[in-house]
């Protein structure tokens, strides 16, 4: 079964990383989606990141916003992979804080990571990943980008009519 975690430092990311719940969903990828903040709930945190893979996990998507240290300390934790998702919060520096705290990993810790508030991108990310084994999941994304491909093609049109 191909499951993807889907992780947030807070409820107030909710908003956010409910685009990456959708996207995956509609893929057919079952998703557990849960509160894990790295500074309020640290057993919490390291409980999921060591456990995670045993729950049938393939990928984490974890969301945060401000210092942002979720992503990485899961990634630190975990044999998955992990896509950090930069959220813009209410005591965030225009989300820069967010963005750099997850790009900027050190060796050994990779944290895949989306443009801030991305987490559409991070949920069709996780689906590629799971593609990658999964030829069921491939095809939804091969006909997903297809898509993709036929609304530029038809904008291109309507522009041009």
């Amino acid at each position: 079964m191909n499951k993807v975690g889907i992780i947030m430092g807070s409820t107030s990311d909710l908003p956010v990383m409910q685009e990456a719940i959708d996207v995956l969903k509609g893929f057919g990828i079952d998703v557990e989606v849960d509160i894990v903040s790295a500074h309020r709930t640290p057993e919490k945190l390291f409980d999921y990141g060591k456990k995670a893979h045993t729950r049938g996990l393939k990928v984490i998507i974890a969301g945060a916003g401000g210092a942002a240290h979720l992503p990485g300390m899961i990634a630190s934790l975990s044999p998955l992979p992990v896509i950090g998702v930069p959220v813009k919060s209410r005591n965030s520096i225009d989300g820069w804080d967010s963005v750099l705290s997850i790009l900027q990993m050190p060796g050994g810790v990779p944290v895949a990571t989306v443009a801030l508030d991305g987490a559409k991108n991070a949920g069709i990310l996780a689906a590629q990943i799971i593609g990658a084994s999964d030829k069921n999941i491939l095809d939804k994304i091969i006909a997903f980008k297809e898509n993709l491909k036929e609304k530029v093609i038809n904008g291109a049109k309507e522009i041009n009519a």
